[in-house]
């Protein structure tokens, strides 16, 4: 007979922490994505933490192990749209061979994510008095992410020389109030067509472009003459 074996018994605990660290985050986001649509429902000081758990599935102290109180949890959802609508913009623009192009469908991804999230603007606009540090945030993040490809776009000359950043400021401003009239306000599940057309005309000339380079047509045309397909 051998020396006994006096290797470590594999300790089957180890992984314990990692499930509960898995399951702790599929708690936190069930609550966040409960927020969200009580917030969609009810205006901040009517959307109590009880509604909020109910929704959520889960006990009401269960809420307080990951938020301290419902400006946190608000903060949280904000900080949450604002990255969901920024990575949608950012995905739809995937492989736009040119600016215009890349307005184009980041604005069509805009308005995708606006009928999917309607909270987005009334959650937004709630954050105008609830937490206007999370508001500004919001806007400025997004205004972040559009400052380096319209300075590279201006070195380029692609788009007219100017303020990068405020260029960047009346593209959101056109962009929200257009998804507010048609998407928000008239319950549509879509901008119109000719409506977007009219708002890429209007940025054409704010990129520093012709009046028809904007329209659906152009841009179509444009696109198959970089890939070299047959226009």
């Amino acid at each position: 007979m051998g020396p006994p074996d006096r290797r470590p018994t594999p300790d089957r605990t180890v992984d314990v922490p990692v499930r509960n660290e898995k399951k702790g985050e599929r708690t936190r986001r069930k609550l966040l994505e409960a927020a969200e649509q009580v917030l969609v429902t009810y205006d901040y000081h009517d959307a109590s933490i009880a509604k909020i758990t109910e929704a959520a599935g889960v006990a009401q102290g269960t809420f307080y192990l990951y938020f301290s109180g419902k400006k946190d949890i608000f903060d949280e959802v904000v900080a949450e749209l604002n990255r969901k609508v920024r990575h949608a913009m950012t995905e739809a623009a995937r492989g736009a061979t040119s600016r215009l192009e890349a307005e184009r469908l980041g604005f069509a991804g805009f308005f995708r994510f606006t009928r999917e999230h309607p909270a987005l603007y009334r959650v937004i606009r709630q954050a105008e008095f609830v937490s206007p540090s999370a508001l500004r945030n919001h806007y400025e993040k997004i205004a972040e992410g559009y400052f380096t490809p319209l300075q590279d776009a201006m070195a380029t000359g692609e788009v007219a020389p100017g303020d990068p950043m405020i260029l960047a400021w009346s593209l959101m401003a056109v962009g929200e109030a257009i998804g507010m009239r048609w998407i928000v306000w008239d319950e549509a599940k879509e901008v119109p067509p000719e409506v977007f057309d009219e708002m890429m005309k209007i940025i054409t000339r704010m990129l520093g472009g012709s009046s028809t380079e904007g329209t659906t047509e152009a841009v179509v045309e444009q696109t198959k003459r970089r890939r070299g397909e047959k226009v």
